[in-house]
């Protein structure tokens, strides 16, 4: 009897979080159909050469394990949904800007899909999260074209610290 692999979604975090129980019911359909199978099997097998009970068990066995490893999936599903919320919920309040460029600003809301996270800056530009995506705690400044973003050398303690806004250093 085959059984329909059971696959996850892409390797993207945000997705594999919202991905829907759809290969729990699926195996909670072959379960139940093997277990009809197997009743079926037994009212209809040859009296005199019955079926063996330690091959009965073997698969009672093996169904029983992929039942449990689909009942762990989800609940590893549920967890990774969990910590894509609070990841969505830390961004609120952190500065985004695109991977092109485009769009920058304060993230004022996050919206999470199946397939991703959009952030939602203060001026309502919306911004994909992907490769490429920079986010900060700090205000990103769009470095004019032609300089350059190292501020370095313009340090007044000229030893490659920029200064920060509480007065101090970093370097």
């Amino acid at each position: 009897m085959a059984v329909d692999p059971v696959t996850t979604a892409a390797s993207n975090p945000w997705a594999n979080a919202a991905a829907t129980t759809t290969d729990a019911n699926k195996a909670s359909l072959n379960y139940d159909s093997f277990l009809q199978l197997l009743i079926a099997q037994m009212k209809n097998q040859d009296p005199t050469d019955p079926m063996d009970a330690s091959e009965q068990m073997s698969q009672l066995a093996s169904f029983s394990q992929v039942e449990q490893t689909i009942q762990t999936n989800a609940h590893l599903r549920s967890m990774l949904q969990a910590e894509a919320l609070t990841r969505a919920g830390d961004l609120v309040g952190k500065y985004v800007q695109s991977a092109d460029d485009k769009v920058m600003g304060k993230v004022k809301e996050v919206e999470v899909y199946s397939d991703g996270v959009i952030v939602i800056t203060e001026d309502n530009d919306k911004v994909l999260l992907q490769a490429g995506v920079v986010i900060s705690d700090n205000p990103i400044v769009k470095t004019p074209p032609g300089e350059t973003s190292d501020e370095t050398a313009d340090s007044p303690a000229g030893d490659g610290s920029t200064d920060d806004s509480d007065g101090g250093t970093t370097s």
